[in-house]
């Protein structure tokens, strides 16, 4: 417990320390724990240090997780790729999914969520580097699919996800977050109302917080690095 203990603790003074920096409130910025790949029992012990909020990238697993640990009051947050099969499974069990990339997703989303449950919060997620290996919208296709998103019933669209290059280039990856944010103050000024910047994870951070993050997506500094398949 310790060990999770004071890595969360350092975390977020990771976030403090950087918020600080740019003047602004650390309160403004959630720490999202991705837990992939970690068992029920650690998942756990985060919550009882504080952590609330959790990120899954596979559905089964997720699911699984969820199953063993119906006590907690976790907020359950969906960030890997969305494929068609997997939809039903993340509108009736997550509370945000964060790789939103097509219209048909969304819709699917929507219409597989629960009347009882409140809307599903959604981020679009956007390829800011312009690799082909990565998911996500391309940035000028933006507008158009925030448009068709914002009409649907069920879910609520709050702003943008995005995984920058890998890199240690330092402006370049201030770039790509401040293009980023770019996206999300156009999308405002066409009318939406969008109060997430999901970007950052646990090797860039401060550049995500300083290019405007509110929340930062952190696994191996919680859990330590991953084993390899």
């Amino acid at each position: 417990m310790t060990t999770i203990s004071n890595a969360l603790q350092a975390a977020r003074t990771r976030i403090s320390a950087a918020a600080a920096q740019c003047g602004r409130d650390p309160e403004s910025i959630i720490l999202l724990a991705v837990s992939k790949t970690v068992s029920p029992e650690t998942i756990r012990i985060a919550y009882g240090v504080g952590q609330r909020a959790f990120g899954e990238s596979y559905a089964q697993e997720a699911l699984d997780k969820i199953a063993a640990l119906p006590d907690l009051d976790i907020v359950w947050h969906f960030i890997g790729p969305l494929q068609s099969n997997k939809t039903k499974l993340i509108a009736e069990n997550f509370a945000w999914a964060h790789s939103v990339e097509r219209v048909k997703i969304a819709q699917r989303l929507s219409d597989q969520r629960p009347d009882s449950l409140p809307p599903l919060n959604l981020c679009l997620q956007v390829n800011v580097s312009g690799e082909g290996s990565k998911s996500g919208v391309a940035a000028s296709e933006v507008a158009a699919l925030a448009q068709a998103v914002a009409t649907l019933p069920k879910i609520k669209l709050r702003g943008l996800m995005a995984i920058p290059e890998a890199t240690g280039d330092s402006a370049k990856q201030h770039a790509q977050f401040r293009l980023l944010r770019e996206l999300y103050g156009q999308l405002i000024a066409q009318g939406h109302a969008l109060d997430t910047l999901s970007m950052g994870m646990s090797g860039d951070l401060e550049a995500a917080i300083a290019g405007g993050a509110t929340i930062v997506r952190l696994g191996s500094a919680i859990f330590g690095e991953r084993k390899k398949a």
